[in-house]
């Protein structure tokens, strides 16, 4: 505690009316926006009068020529008492532009090497500040100071930084003109403390230049500052940003007198040491260690000028980030998971544009590609990164880059066989690689390859507009056994633009791009044949399968209008092509080609508090898919209501229509099939982030034409016992019958078929979960973090039948129409049908998971951690189907897997 009080300006009295925000032009309909923006072209975007703020508040940071400034939060030195203080903070929430009811003071000072912040929060009684100490990030729901930058005056982006009332920091990157678009990726080292007095509490940041990129010549930084007070749900601004806007960065304030300052960026280096064992969790072996690996490796960040940045890294380790979560995939299409790695996550929204996703880092180092079969196996989890590298950055004159390069390794797989077997599946490499032992090879499942991507973008004037360039490559060596599976050379990218006019409220945006694979024929085929075109369909309009190809090339377009701010009324309307030959998936991700898509939605709101509640919003969506052959495959009609009531309880509906369509995909490469008309319900209760107990829960119903349903509940409940305990529990449940759902195609069909039978079956499914994810600070900078997760599944068929006609939803149901199905004792189906006798194996599942993650967190110093990890992972499968309970979760504590220990020191060299 301190009871002193810093020296300060004689206070001035509370604003009693806030200055007139930046208000946009008046709306303009979309025929005139498009007609302006084609017919007079760039010139009216790019040169027009902008979006900048006439009256721009101002802040000036003074120099600390002496060189006197302690990091200790206490704002006792005396250049603070020199410095220039600002107050008049506007609420931006819960009375938009009315004055703040507790007083912030705020200065700026600068040295050499850093720039410092000093906050002075007023309140009435300190020992009732809401405020948690928690890891870096975590701070919702406590009172914090927090400061946003730009220290490129480009209008554009962001960066924000802050801490809480226990000290705990926080930061992100704004990486487009939105206060909403956060990248908590951004990482910077810089340092904070903060003090409690009897006037309320005070916050001292030091943000070293080392870790802003700027240019050196900008006149001025964009800067605001925001007080958040959970206790009155007051959110404030010093440079207030009324809600109906749709900018940020572009309504910042300057933050002027930083003439002469450079960023001195010199290298960084981060090398780290790291050991781990693995241990079965049951069986002759538990507690036996069955596997033990050393690691050492490093980063690199270099300045590469005073805009740019290298960043570097040679065998990275990841073995601290937490594990994807359990899912059971029945569909056609692969899973997606989030990119956690650091140094993917750590700007890559500079690699990133508008049109497709070119680039998907999760391929970079993701579990090999081949597949073996023998006795037993031992097959790599991931792909080894040897070495990867990028450069990121923003340029004078508005420029942005960023490029990455990375290699990974050949990896084999070491098989064992104990008695003569079958030989390798269809498909599969056969394991027929170097013997190491008697019965024992290793085989290739995965050769050497080397990624690429590059971006380049643009910004336009001050409006905010930007045009890009993306371009991705890949190569892999090419390696026999896998040559049939992948391809050798893929390249793709592109153009895109987003044109803002109308002081921002509108945006015309569009992209253009094309793709290239080659490698063998086998190999092409096979992405013919993937769920992202499905070639093979036998009653295409346009033959396009061609088994002798070693390339194939498409290309993407697409065009979009939307209004994106005001008081009431938002709007889009976009389309978009997909050619059938345009394929990005080795180095990035996309679901469908042969696609042209329409879209359009439309939405009404309040952004102010009326009598009927704080804030509310209604809106409609629609969205139609067709082939390129003219075929409609997906029609989806939406409607939405959102309502934020005075007691801050937030209340979401929304209702879901998908009338019957030609799915190209249901059959997995046959014909058309009819889709079945289906709607769906959501209903969504949350609290504010302010209360201390935090809850979301999520209700879905839904119900299709033949009778199928299912329900889904879910929720969130976040505990904060203690200052530096929080708890957050995330129990789900689902039950549903689906009444088509794809198992098999066989030989030996109708004519009506062509030659095969296409088989379904109605299937009822369970699925339950809970996701628990606990965190103790003993400091902000010593953190034991836990995520823990177990995870039952089920899926029990019946009434299997096969597809009676193209472009039909009927299924001829076997027990029908002459024939039978019985089932064995072992699980199996054996049917006859058509004079033809045929056995399905048991489809029915039973799933166990459990995932977990305990971690400690250490930063011994500013950008140096040491990691402790313990991570389970367990499962099991039966085929019985029965539909589970929450009493399986305690089953999947039970199930076989392993341990595994890590330990991890990095540790940051600034050179």
């Amino acid at each position: 505690m301190n009871d002193g009080v810093r020296p300060t300006p004689l206070p001035t009295p509370l604003p009693t009316s806030r200055p007139a925000p930046h208000r946009p032009p008046p709306a303009r309909c979309l025929a005139l926006a498009a007609a302006v923006t084609i017919v007079l072209g760039l010139p009216s975007v790019v040169h027009g009068q902008g979006m900048g703020v006439e009256d721009r508040q101002q802040i000036r940071a003074i120099r600390d020529v002496d060189r006197t400034l302690r990091l200790d939060g206490y704002l006792d030195d005396a250049v603070w008492a020199e410095a220039e203080w600002v107050d008049g903070f506007w609420q931006r929430e819960p009375n938009e532009g009315e004055p703040a009811t507790r007083r912030t003071e705020v200065a700026f000072v600068f040295d050499d090497e850093a720039l410092w912040i000093a906050g002075r929060m007023f309140t009435e009684d300190p020992g009732a500040i809401q405020a948690y100490r928690t890891r870096r990030d975590q701070n919702t729901g406590s009172e914090r100071f927090l400061v946003s930058l730009d220290p490129y005056l480009n209008r554009r982006t962001a960066v924000s930084f802050g801490v809480n009332a226990e000290g705990s920091r926080t930061d992100w990157y704004h990486p487009r003109d939105n206060v909403s678009e956060r990248d908590f990726t951004w990482d910077p080292v810089w340092s904070a403390r903060v003090q409690r007095d009897s006037l309320g509490w005070t916050a001292e940041l030091r943000m070293p230049f080392s870790q802003l990129r700027f240019n050196g010549d900008e006149p001025a930084w964009g800067v605001n500052i925001n007080r958040y007070m959970p206790d009155r749900q007051e959110n404030l601004l010093w440079e207030l940003v009324v809600r109906s806007e749709p900018g940020w960065s572009s309504r910042l304030g300057d933050l002027t007198g930083l003439q002469g300052v450079r960023g001195r960026r010199g290298p960084e280096f981060l090398p780290y040491v790291a050991g781990g064992l693995r241990t079965p969790t049951g069986g002759p072996q538990s507690g036996l260690v069955t596997h033990s690996e050393a690691r050492v490796g490093a980063d690199l960040k270099l300045g590469l000028g005073s805009s740019l940045t290298l960043d570097a890294t040679v065998n990275p380790d990841f073995g601290q980030v937490e594990a994807d979560p359990a899912v059971v995939n029945l569909t056609a299409f692969e899973e997606v998971f989030e990119e956690r790695r650091p140094f993917f996550t750590e700007g890559r929204q500079l690699m990133e544009g508008l049109g497709p996703r070119y680039f998907y880092s999760r391929r970079i180092g993701a579990p090999p590609h081949g597949r073996v079969q023998a006795d037993s196996v031992e097959m790599p989890d991931q792909t080894t990164i040897l070495g990867a590298a990028k450069v990121t950055g923003r340029m004078p004159g508005g420029a942005a880059v960023g490029a990455l390069f990375a290699v990974t390794g050949r990896e084999e797989a070491r098989t064992f066989d104990f008695t003569e077997g079958e030989g390798p599946l269809p498909g599969e490499t056969p394991a027929t690689g170097e013997a190491m032992a008697p019965g024992e090879s290793r085989v290739p499942v995965e050769p050497l390859g080397a990624f690429g991507v590059a971006r380049f973008e643009q910004e336009l004037g001050e409006s905010g507009s930007t045009v890009g360039l993306t371009g991705t490559a890949l190569s892999r060596e090419a390696q026999p056994g896998l040559s049939e599976l992948l391809v050798w050379r893929a390249f793709a990218g592109g153009g895109d633009w987003n044109l803002r006019f109308g002081g921002g409220e509108y945006e015309f945006t569009g992209h253009a791009g094309f793709s290239s694979i080659s490698g063998t024929s086998e190999a092409i085929l096979r992405v013919q044949r993937s769920s992202a075109r499905f070639f093979q369909r036998p009653d295409a309009s346009t033959r396009r399968l061609d088994p002798s190809r070693n390339s194939l090339s498409g290309y993407t377009a697409a065009l979009g209008m939307e209004k994106t701010g005001g008081r009431r009324w938002l709007w889009r309307v976009r389309g978009e092509a997909i050619s059938p030959g345009f394929e990005i998936n080795d180095i990035g991700q996309m679901f469908n080609a042969d696609r042209l898509t329409a879209e359009a939605d439309v939405a009404i709101r309040e952004t102010l508090p009326t009598a009927f509640a704080r804030s509310w919003r209604l809106g409609l969506t629609s969205s139609n898919a067709w082939n390129f052959d003219g075929v409609r495959t997906e029609t989806k009609l939406g409607a939405n209501a959102t309502a934020t009531w005075h007691n801050y309880l937030r209340t979401t509906l929304r209702g879901e229509y998908d009338p019957p369509a030609l799915s190209n995909h249901l059959t997995r490469g046959g014909p058309l099939m009819e889709t079945l008309a289906r709607w769906r319900a959501t209903l969504t209760l949350a609290n504010d982030r302010s209360f201390r107990t935090g809850f979301n829960l999520n209700g879905t119903y839904g119900r299709d034409e033949v009778g199928g349903w299912a329900y889904d509940v879910r929720g969130s409940l976040t505990l904060r016992p203690g200052a530096a305990l929080q708890v957050t529990l995330e129990p789900s449940y689902r039950h549903e019958e689906e009444s088509r759902q794809y198992l098999t195609t066989l030989d030996g069909g109708r004519e009506d078929t062509f030659g095969r039978r296409y088989l379904f079956s109605a299937i009822e499914r369970s699925t339950v979960a809970i996701r628990f994810r606990g965190a103790y600070a003993f400091t902000p900078d010593l953190t034991l973090e836990a995520y823990f997760e177990p995870f039952a599944a089920s899926g029990r068929r019946y009434g299997i039948g096969e597809l009676l006609a193209p472009r039909s939803r009927e299924l001829l149901v076997y027990g029908e129409r002459g024939s039978t199905i019985g089932r064995a004792g072992d699980g199996s189906w054996a049917v006859t049908e058509g004079g033809a006798s045929f056995t399905l194996p048991d489809a029915d599942f039973n799933i166990l998971s459990l995932r977990s993650n305990v971690v400690l967190r250490w930063e011994l110093q500013p950008g140096s951690t040491l990691f402790l990890v313990w991570q389970q992972d367990r499962s099991d499968m039966n085929t019985s189907g029965e539909l589970v309970d929450p009493g399986r979760l305690v089953d999947s504590i039970g199930a076989g897997g392993q341990h595994i220990f890590l330990l991890k020191i990095a540790y940051w060299l600034p050179l």
